[in-house]
């Protein structure tokens, strides 16, 4: 029989119900004799006791809330009885000693990548087109609109189909209820015709809205963004336009790309308002582009140790199963990869809230675990300040799937990272240089927080998703991982994996993290290909340092 509830940690005071339990309907869990007082949704909580006003409820071992009124045993959890709360937070002790995972399945694996001069690996071979102001968002577009087709690049989506039909059916005179009647609907994607280049995967254009208008910091900000990605190791050469007058000039991008040991790639420069016209601009740059690119079909895939995996962890449109099926099955990849000497990224510093002491107690030095705190200390603050903080993280999905309060939500995202120490600490937008795993300060923001992670040098991201979201990067792959299998089968056009079954204990969380870096590997070796990449989902949003939940 499977399972119906679950309490995740010995130390909890509330179960989770793994399906839709009724209200009267008697519940026996660990010999004990529940009788529920209302209907229980799968995702949701229950009360394992009763609570008195003030009363904390504990999950996952950690403070998550307390009770705002008394609370019967066998009464839902939500937030009209229950509201935020997290235990404060020391620097704390050292506690680094980990119990490594069995890598043998994984001993001596490689996957085919790109290796780049400065001993970095990636996992594609992209050409990007980045603008230093949002000026010259226009003439990014233009490049767009002459390269992407003419080079193979496009990709005809199936609703230009669609569209066409219809424009045929209103020419032939057709009414409007014949036209909403009609068996018109999408057809398949199709590639254009075949690459010019085929060992480069596409020339990706960085739109973005920054780069003047802002505070200096935040055009500093940004250079390092795009200097991460000029020197990510999934890009072969770059092309940057420039008006000339903007906040973010190129020498602060020069000097960003030196912080991080050097581009050691093709850096193509343009500034419109040094060449004059568009025509001048946008003619020369599209040439030599053109250029570079020759030069980046040289390169092609070589097998490459699994050290050289650099994993963002990633999680969005999270639901109650998050912290108990996808997170914990990637915090165990998340450990493989560490063991084999690779490197991963833990972000989304908002949804850290409630276990900043375990973090800090797996900084590997006092000085890390002191620089965590602050950076926490000061975001949650400057929040606070605005009005907010990190307690309003959770968003009406993330509550009406079983998250209620924020530190509910991070005890279970903090499971993507494992178990092992914490080799470092980074602010926005500083590079991943160490291996094992790194915590690199982002806000919550799914878009914001995987553009960061790839600019840190994620060359792969594994993103779990509870409620489902499409979100992808112009120039790493981000695998989806579904928390349930009824998302798995319901959005299969945008899910690469389903840790569902670990709810319905058909695999172990050991299991399915082992079948995840199975996936990984072939994703980065280019045999398969992630949803967000074949749907060209490529997300791209720079974080305006300010207050971003």
């Amino acid at each position: 029989m499977k399972r119906r509830v679950l309490k995740v940690h010995p130390g909890d005071n509330v179960i989770v119900a793994l399906t839709d339990l009724k209200a009267g309907e008697e519940i026996t869990f660990e010999g004990k004799v529940f009788t529920l007082r209302s209907d229980i949704d799968a995702k949701h909580k229950f009360a394992e006791r009763r609570f008195e006003a003030g009363d904390e409820i504990i999950m996952y071992g950690v403070l998550v809330g307390k009770a705002q009124a008394v609370i019967e045993e066998g009464e839902w959890i939500n937030v009209f009885n229950v509201k935020h709360a997290s235990a404060d937070f020391t620097v704390g002790e050292r506690k680094t000693d980990w119990q490594k995972p069995d890598t043998s399945r994984f001993e001596g694996r490689t996957f085919m990548g790109y290796h780049r001069a400065n001993g970095s690996v990636g996992t594609g071979n992209y050409w990007i087109v980045l603008p230093m102001v949002f000026c010259e968002n226009r003439n990014l577009e233009v490049m767009k609109n002459a390269l992407t087709d003419q080079l193979g690049y496009a990709r005809h989506d199936k609703y230009h189909r669609q569209t066409e039909q219809l424009i045929d059916l209103y020419r032939a005179g057709k009414t409007v209820e014949e036209i909403l009647n009609a068996d018109v609907a999408p057809s398949g994607n199709t590639d254009a015709a075949q690459r010019i280049f085929p060992h480069v995967d596409g020339v990706k254009f960085l739109v973005h809205d920054m780069g003047c208008g802002g505070t200096r910091q935040d055009a500093q900000a940004l250079c390092g963004l795009l200097a991460g990605y000029v020197t990510h190791p999934n890009v072969a050469g770059a092309t940057v336009l420039s008006l000339g007058c903007q906040n973010a000039q190129y020498a602060m991008l020069q000097e960003e790309i030196e912080k991080r040991g050097g581009a050691h790639k093709p850096v193509l420069f343009f500034e419109q308002q040094e060449m004059g016209t568009e025509e001048a601009l946008v003619s020369a740059a599209i040439k030599e582009t053109f250029a570079g690119l020759i030069e980046a079909n040289k390169i092609t895939r070589q097998p490459a140790p699994l050290s050289k995996l650099v994993i963002g962890l990633e999680c969005g449109g999270s639901d109650g199963f998050s912290g108990i099926s996808a997170n914990p099955a990637i915090g165990y990849t998340s450990d493989l990869v560490v063991a084999l000497g690779g490197s991963v990224i833990l972000a989304e510093f908002p949804e850290l809230c409630g276990v900043e002491q375990e973090m800090s107690n797996r900084c590997v030095t006092e000085e890390l675990a002191k620089k965590f705190n602050h950076l926490m200390t000061v975001y949650n603050r400057r929040a606070e300040e605005v009005g907010s903080g990190f307690y309003m993280n959770p968003s009406p999905g993330n509550i009406k799937d079983g998250l209620i309060t924020d530190a509910i939500k991070s005890a279970g995202a903090a499971k993507k990272a494992g178990t092992s120490p914490v080799t470092d600490v980074l602010d926005y937008p500083e590079k991943v240089t160490r291996p094992g795993l790194t915590l690199l300060c982002t806000p919550g923001n799914d878009v914001e927080s995987t553009t960061a992670e790839v600019g840190s040098g994620a060359n792969i991201v594994l993103f779990t998703t509870g409620l489902g979201t499409p979100t992808g990067n112009p120039i790493v792959p981000v695998i989806k991982l579904a928390t349930n299998t009824k998302l798995f089968r319901k959005m299969p056009d945008i899910i690469d994996i389903n840790t569902g079954t670990i709810i319905e204990g058909e695999e172990t969380i050991e299991e399915a993290g082992e079948r995840i870096l199975d996936h990984v590997i072939r994703v980065a070796s280019g045999e398969t290909e992630a949803f967000s990449v074949k749907n060209t989902q490529e997300d791209f949003i720079p974080w305006k340092r300010g207050v971003s939940l």
